[in-house]
């Protein structure tokens, strides 16, 4: 009996090991089609819904919108240059769902990743990814000021759409 149980708990760990492996390489790969400017291939790692959140407030895309947002970008010969600092990825079991969070190195300098995957017939898909500018602590205050007329304006207007 013990020997069918552990049989099960090895296998339950290679299989998330080898999802865990699987997502970190879909991830990677995704950033690597920006990187070399391959609009399909960077678009076929996200779900047909997914939706991208930007660094800027107004960004929040569904896959038309953000691919024409991008498509500019990618006919340049570049998008954007993504590489990976750390990344964590978290499996719920038996679902086909996992999320990750990673810092990046960018052309912004460093900036945070989340999102979610959902696993397809063909294969780990992003169907959610947030991506932020990193601030310091140290530097709330002054970066705070230097978007306050931004913000106070979208803010109305967001407003003024509730009401």
């Amino acid at each position: 009996m013990k020997k069918i149980l552990l049989f099960f708990l090895i296998c339950s760990f290679y299989s998330t090991a080898q999802q865990v492996k699987e997502i970190d390489t879909v991830l990677e790969q995704w950033h690597k089609a920006a990187a070399d400017a391959d609009f399909e291939s960077y678009f076929e790692f996200m779900s047909k819904d997914a939706i991208f959140i930007g660094t800027d407030p107004t960004e929040n895309w569904t896959i038309p919108e953000f691919k024409s947002y991008a498509k500019p970008h990618f006919d340049k010969g570049k998008a954007w240059s993504f590489s990976t600092l750390e990344r964590n990825i978290f499996l719920k079991e038996k679902t086909s769902i996992a999320w990750f969070d990673e810092l990046l190195d960018t052309q912004m300098g460093i900036c945070r990743g989340s999102g979610i995957l959902e696993k397809t017939p063909n294969g780990w898909k992003i169907k959610h990814y947030v991506l932020s500018i990193a601030i310091p602590n140290d530097n709330v205050n002054e970066i705070t000021a230097l978007k306050k007329a931004f913000d106070s304006q979208l803010i109305q207007k967001l407003k003024s759409k509730k009401d």
